[in-house]
């Protein structure tokens, strides 16, 4: 495996293998010292085009973890302000050097622009309203461990919002359907994207049928990415898709990839319930995204052989 750009290239086997590499490194996340000396030397650029807190935190944490040399690089502040194109500051990055890139972008499809012009391995961070294969990952993972599972075979999984504009959504339908599970996607007409049934989903325009759900995702409403032609209005699209306490039954998990917009596509009952995985996804985004680096990275070649991770007998370094 040498760059994450989108599930659609990963296997059932290798979801599974980096979902096992991820509770290795949980494991790790439990001893006084944290750090593995996996990636010592190389260096990781986190390049973000876009806001984000949870996702460039976590790879930023993650590479630190193993013991990386990280830089991050914000669009705000950088040559991008004074009009530097993608390829000509994917040039002066490559003259560090990196291991590795870890791109978000407003533009479907930059991350595999940048893997086209880098010999560093690229992960995809999210780009436009393409994919965002980690964050996928990360929530397959969290399922997982909630279940306590081996798969997600029979787990019905409703993913309710504006679908449209939202790349968690797509991987996650990717993922999910791949990993075994049932997946329906919920929203108005206007948000629900025409292609939604060629990824192997069912689609839905209300939640009559939410009941039968046993994991309800839902997605935050991208107001920066959408006109005001799409809903009615705020008030009716909380009336009729919001997840709160009459829609949530006890038996069900509910998950949401951040940040939420408390009130509006969840009520905050839900979001501080007993069923609420929300910090889950996010502690589970530290060890996924080490595993992610580990699997491109360990091997010192971003191809395909690779060292166990280190036991938790292991002396660390500090």
């Amino acid at each position: 495996m040498r760059h994450l750009l989108s599930i659609a290239d990963l296997t059932r086997g290798d979801i599974e293998r980096i979902t096992a590499v991820a509770e290795s490194f949980a494991e790790v996340a439990e001893r006084d010292i944290k750090k593995v000396p996996t990636l010592r030397g190389r260096t990781i650029v986190n390049l973000f085009y876009e806001s984000s807190t949870r996702t460039s935190s976590s790879f930023e944490l993650a590479a630190k973890r193993l013991s990386a040399d990280v830089v991050n690089i914000k669009s705000d502040g950088s040559s991008v302000d004074k009009g530097e194109s993608l390829k000509d500051t994917i040039a002066t990055l490559s003259a560090y050097d990196p291991a590795a890139i870890v791109i978000r972008a407003p533009w479907a499809g930059a991350a595999s622009f940048v893997a086209r012009y880098s010999s560093a391995s690229v992960v995809n961070a999210g780009d436009g309203k393409h994919e965002h294969p980690s964050q996928a990952l990360l929530d397959v993972f969290t399922l997982k461990r909630r279940l306590r599972a081996d798969s997600l075979d029979g787990v019905n999984i409703w993913i309710v919002g504006d679908v449209l504009h939202s790349r968690v959504a797509r991987s996650n339908v990717l993922a999910f359907t791949r990993m075994g599970a049932d997946v329906t996607v919920c929203g108005p007409p206007t948000l629900i994207p025409q292609d939604a049934a060629s990824l192997g989903c069912r689609i839905a325009y209300d939640l009559d049928s939410i009941r039968e759900a046993d994991v309800i995702y839902a997605l935050r409403m991208q107001n920066e990415r959408m006109d005001n032609t799409l809903v009615p209005s705020l008030r009716e699209y909380v009336s009729r898709y919001q997840i709160d306490g009459r829609r949530l039954e006890p038996r069900q998990l509910l998950m949401h990839p951040g940040p939420v917009n408390r009130g509006v596509e969840l009520a905050a009952e839900v979001i501080d319930s007993p069923q609420s995985l929300i910090v889950d996804q996010v502690a589970s985004g530290l060890v996924v995204r080490m595993a992610i680096l580990y699997e491109l990275l360990s091997a010192g070649t971003g191809g395909n052989v690779r060292i166990a991770p280190p036991t938790p007998t292991e002396k660390q370094p500090a």
